[in-house]
C-alpha cells in the first residue's frame, strides 16, 4: 500500500541565528591621529517564523525538511558599519497548525488565519561596537559587546483541520457517502470498516451562494480512547468545528446507545467537545418506512435529529437546512477558530516515523577580536541596563 501524502504532525529541529559581535575599531586617517572609536554594531541573528498558508493542506513538505536553521548576523566593522543581519526562516504551514515543544509537550502557538505569522524562536541581538561605550572619562574603550547566542528547540507541528461541521460516527455509518453527496469531495467508499484512513474535507453548497465546510474523519469504535481501532489520533481535526454531526445507521441495534458511546469517547479525548452544538443524523433511512421511523424516534437523544439517505437523497436538503440553522443559531455565523483551548501534548504517546534526533553542526566562524580587545572584558556588565541608559 502506498504511503499517504496526508501528514498531520511532524517533529522538526529549529535554530535561530546568532547575533554578530560589535567591532572595537578605531578611526585611523591621515592627519587625524586620535580619531576615536568607530566600531560598528553586529547584525541581528535571523528569526524562525511560523506562517499560515491557505494553499497548503498537509505538513508533507516538512517531513523531508527536519532542520530549519536561520542565518547568523555578521560582525560589525570600522567607520560605524553595522554587520549584515542573518536571514530569517519562514515555515509555511496549513491554516490550523499548532506548535508544541517536543521535549515537554508545552503548547507554544497556533496559526489559523492566512498570512498570520508567529515568531517561534527569536534571533540573537547583535553586539554594540565600542563607539557606544565612549565617555568623557573613557574616550578610547577597547571593548565591544559579543552577539547574543542563538536559540534552539525541537518543535512538534500538529495540524487541526479548519471546518465548520465535523462528522462523527462508527465505521460504515455512511459518513463518506454523505460527504460525497453534499460536496464535490471524492472519499473512498467501500463496504468494510475503516475505509477512511485520513480526514477528508468538502465544501457544501447552500442557498444564495452560501457554503460551509464539512470534515470527515476515520470511524471511532468503543475503546478508541484506549488505542483501539485507529484510536483518537484524528479527533484533533474536529476540535475546531462549530458543529458536530453524529451519524448512526438505521440498522444499528440501539441508536441511542451508539450515540452515548460516541459521546463518551469524545469526552475521554477532550471534554470541551461536549460544549459544541450537536445534530444526530440517522443514515440509511431508505431501509425504513414511516411507521418504523416513528417507533425509532421515541427513543432518540434529545438533540436535533433527522432521518436521511445518501443513496436516494431522502432529507439531504433538510439536513443542509438544519446544519445551516444550527451554525447561525447565535446570529449570523462567522468563522472563528480562536476559542479552542489547546492542552499540552502528551509526548509519550506521539510516535514519528524515521524520527531524526541529530543536531546539525554550526559551521559559523566568528572573526577574531581586534588587537585592542580588553582582556578583562565582562559581558554581563555590558549587557546590563546601565548601558542602555548611558547610550541615550
Amino acid at each position: 500500500m502506498a504511503e499517504s501524502n496526508f501528514i498531520d504532525y511532524v517533529k522538526i529541529y529549529c535554530r535561530s541565528g546568532k547575533g554578530g559581535r560589535g567591532s572595537t575599531h578605531f578611526r585611523r586617517e591621515k592627519y587625524i591621529p586620535k580619531g576615536g572609536p568607530d566600531g560598528g554594531d553586529g547584525g541581528d541573528g535571523g528569526d524562525i517564523i511560523l506562517r499560515a498558508n491557505r494553499n497548503m493542506w498537509t505538513l508533507l513538505h516538512l517531513k523531508y525538511q527536519r532542520h530549519v536553521l536561520a542565518g547568523h548576523g555578521e560582525s560589525g566593522s570600522g567607520r560605524l558599519s553595522t554587520g549584515k543581519s542573518g536571514d530569517s526562516k519562514i515555515i509555511d504551514v496549513p491554516c490550523g497548525t499548532v506548535a508544541y515543544d517536543a521535549e515537554t509537550g508545552e503548547y507554544l502557538c497556533d496559526v489559523t488565519e492566512d498570512g498570520k505569522e508567529v515568531v517561534l524562536l527569536k534571533g540573537g541581538r547583535g553586539g554594540k561596537g565600542n563607539n557606544h561605550f565612549k565617555t568623557s572619562t573613557n574616550q578610547a574603550p577597547r571593548y565591544a559587546q559579543p552577539g547574543e547566542p542563538f536559540q534552539e528547540r525541537r518543535v512538534i507541528l500538529e495540524l487541526k483541520v479548519l471546518a465548520d461541521v465535523g462528522l462523527v460516527g462508527f465505521p460504515n455509518a455512511g459518513k463518506s457517502t454523505l460527504l460525497s453527496v453534499v460536496s464535490a469531495a471524492k472519499p473512498k467508499i467501500a463496504n468494510y470498516p475503516f475505509t477512511t484512513l485520513e480526514p477528508k474535507i468538502g465544501i457544501v453548497s447552500y442557498r444564495d451562494y452560501k457554503s460551509f465546510v464539512m470534515a470527515d474523519i476515520p470511524g471511532i469504535i468503543e475503546g478508541a480512547s484506549e488505542g483501539k481501532g485507529l484510536g483518537l489520533r484524528f479527533l484533533r481535526h474536529i476540535e475546531r468545528n462549530s458543529l458536530l454531526l453524529f451519524m448512526v445507521p438505521a440498522d444499528a441495534d440501539d441508536i441511542h446507545q451508539e450515540y452515548r458511546v460516541l459521546l463518551n469517547e469524545l469526552a475521554q479525548y477532550n471534554p470541551e467537545l461536549l460544549d459544541k452544538r450537536r445534530i444526530l443524523a440517522i443514515s440509511k433511512a431508505d431501509m425504513l418506512d414511516d411507521e418504523l421511523m416513528e417507533a425509532l424516534e421515541a427513543d432518540l437523544p434529545e438533540i436535533p435529529h433527522i432521518f436521511i439517505s445518501s443513496i436516494t437523497g431522502y432529507n439531504i436538503t433538510g439536513l443542509k437546512d438544519m446544519l445551516w440553522r444550527e451554525l447561525n443559531a447565535d446570529g449570523e455565523y462567522k468563522k472563528s477558530f480562536e476559542s479552542i483551548t489547546h492542552r499540552n501534548l502528551d509526548i509519550k504517546v506521539v510516535e514519528f516515523d524515521d524520527d531524526d534526533e541529530s543536531i546539525p553542526e554550526d559551521d559559523y566562524e566568528e572573526e577574531d577580536w581586534d588587537e585592542e580587545e580588553d582582556e578583562d572584558f565582562d559581558p554581563d556588565f555590558y549587557y546590563g541596563e546601565d548601558t542602555e541608559e548611558e547610550n541615550k
